[in-house]
């Protein structure tokens, strides 16, 4: 399986990345008679789900909606147990795919690719990893995952640290013992979220450094109707279709989420009493039940103050209750950040909110954090800080393109691309749900799928046709990049007070663009499906 550093291993097709887009792109490719190796960095498949293994890690989709729809044979034999899956039955089900249809021979673990040089002469991309190898192949397939890039902050003195720091999304594969520790986790999104319930419950205390209040909604957790999963079995291929008929790629049978459809009443036009009341039957989820409240900022703060008023509800100390109601953005602005008991959690005796508004980290000290409103002592500190979303994976790669133009600088202002799987000067290479898809903004399996579908499709058609490259043309990638932003006006994901990693807010001189396509799953999948139907329009074929 390993090429020597002197060698050249020659392929139809490079993949990078053994996630979800990985796994489906090498089974594929493979029954469409290319040559294909998948080089991965981690030492399991997975992706997002080998990596991210720490206290709590949860899908925020149903399981029977986010797994494979390419083999109906597959779908019949596995049985879900979860109606939310947690991450160790994620990666057990990619596991078990890998081994159904014996694609491990074509995974090569343990490879993290650091180079990737188009060669003009040879139509050929020459890829290189941290070992020395090297792989030639006409095509290349960045299934590198949207959130598989970390964020980790350049706190002073963090080398100075005598405990152990951790790092949600590079948690250890063999788990740590927190066990009496003291703890300090910083970040609030979601694996803040769903770590803080699990590490209070093991950790002598736990102090929660926030940096912005978030809106949490309960997850749904619990085991999964056997009934309910037996229906699905009956017509997997119809449920499928409704999957990519859905505008977030979800189509409500998965035994937690309602059909998807947006309410008719208008918070707004409804008395306050009314809208308390709702509290009592839907929870925190009342503040997102308006047909307004996606659309309007009146209408979005009003429901924002259902969601505080919950939120006093549930957490008993006031000032901490206040400190957790997130102010200054709209619901809707940032990812929804699900998880079971988190606000609950803060009336826990060892559970510490610091509210680093209050005075911002400072330093990372021999024996713990430093804040400008005191030093906190702990054994252990654990970063969920997040990634550089989008295309921090790629923009770690030396991808070079023609006249070895280096693809981070050319996206030095912003990520530009064509329906997110091409970039103009970058012929022959793919990326998978890349920025200007629909990507982070639908159910991640789904779009994968249509994504890698198209792809092997148009490699086909390539074969077919005697065409040896492809790449879009500027106006093409122009016009598709204005499109991506012009339907995301008038929505909360670009409101004047939005801060976000869909804009990059969150990495310090990253431009601040809207990176995902936000017109809905099936207006894309028209839209990309009508490009191949005619014959690629709005890319070159050389």
């Amino acid at each position: 399986m390993t090429a020597s550093k002197d060698e050249v291993t020659d392929l139809d097709v490079v993949v990078v990345g053994a996630g979800f887009a990985g796994i489906y792109a090498v089974y594929l490719l493979r029954q469409l008679g290319f040559s294909t190796r998948a080089l991965e960095m981690g030492d399991g498949v997975g992706g997002t789900w080998y990596w991210n293994r720490y206290p709590g890690a949860r899908c925020d989709v149903p399981s029977l909606e986010y797994s494979y729809g390419f083999s109906r044979d597959l779908q019949l034999d596995w049985e879900w147990t979860e109606i939310m899956p947690a991450r160790e039955e994620i990666e057990e089900y990619l596991n078990h795919v890998v081994d159904r249809f014996d694609l491990r021979r074509d995974i090569q673990l343990g490879t993290r690719v650091t180079a990737a040089t188009f060669d003009e002469d040879e139509a050929r991309w020459l890829v290189e990893t941290d070992h020395g190898e090297r792989f030639s192949a006409p095509f290349c397939v960045m299934a590198t995952g949207c959130l598989s890039m970390p964020m980790v902050p350049d706190v002073p003195g963090i080398d100075s640290f005598e405990g152990t720091i951790l790092q949600t999304s590079m948690w250890p594969r063999d788990g740590v013992d927190l066990s009496g520790l003291r703890v300090g986790m910083i970040g609030t999104g979601s694996s803040g979220v769903q770590a803080t319930p699990e590490i209070a419950n093991e950790a002598a205390h736990l102090y929660v450094f926030q940096r912005t209040d978030t809106y949490s909604f309960p997850a749904y957790r619990g085991m999964l109707d056997p009934e309910l999963q037996r229906t699905f079995k009956t017509n997997p291929d119809q449920f499928r279709r409704m999957q990519r008929d859905a505008f977030f790629g979800v189509a409500g049978f998965g035994g937690a989420l309602g059909p998807a459809s947006i309410p008719d009443r208008k918070i707004l036009e409804t008395p306050m009493e009314e809208r308390l009341a709702l509290l009592d039957t839907m929870g925190f989820w009342a503040a997102r039940a308006w047909a307004d409240v996606a659309v309007d900022l009146e209408a979005n703060e009003a429901g924002c103050e259902l969601f505080r008023e919950m939120v006093r509800r549930t957490v008993q100390d006031p000032d901490v209750a206040e400190a957790l109601s997130p102010r200054g953005y709209p619901i809707g602005c940032k990812r929804p950040v699900f998880g079971v008991d988190y606000y609950e959690s803060f009336n826990r005796d060892n559970v510490t909110l610091v509210d680093l508004r209050k005075g911002a980290i400072e330093a990372i000290t021999p024996t713990g954090i430093r804040t400008a409103q005191g030093d906190y002592d702990v054994d252990v500190i654990i970063f969920a800080t997040g990634f550089d979303a989008m295309v921090g994976a790629l923009n770690r790669i030396d991808i070079r393109g023609r006249g070895g133009q280096l693809l981070r600088e050319v996206w030095g202002d912003g990520a530009r691309a064509l329906l997110g799987l091409q970039s103009v000067g970058f012929p022959n290479l793919f990326m998978v749900t890349g920025p200007g898809s629909p990507s982070v903004l639908a159910n991640m399996v789904v779009a994968i799928e249509h994504h890698v579908e198209w792809i092997g499709d148009c490699l086909t058609y390539l074969r077919d046709h005697g065409h040896h490259t492809i790449e879009p043309t500027l106006a093409a990638q122009d016009d598709w990049v204005e499109q991506v932003n012009t339907v995301a006006q008038g929505t909360m994901f670009v409101a004047p007070t939005c801060n976000s990693w869909y804009l990059g807010d969150n990495i310090p001189g990253k431009p601040r663009v809207f990176l995902p396509y936000i017109g809905g799953l099936p207006r894309y999948i028209e839209h990309a499906d009508g490009v191949a139907t005619a014959g690629y329009e709005g890319f070159v074929l050389g």
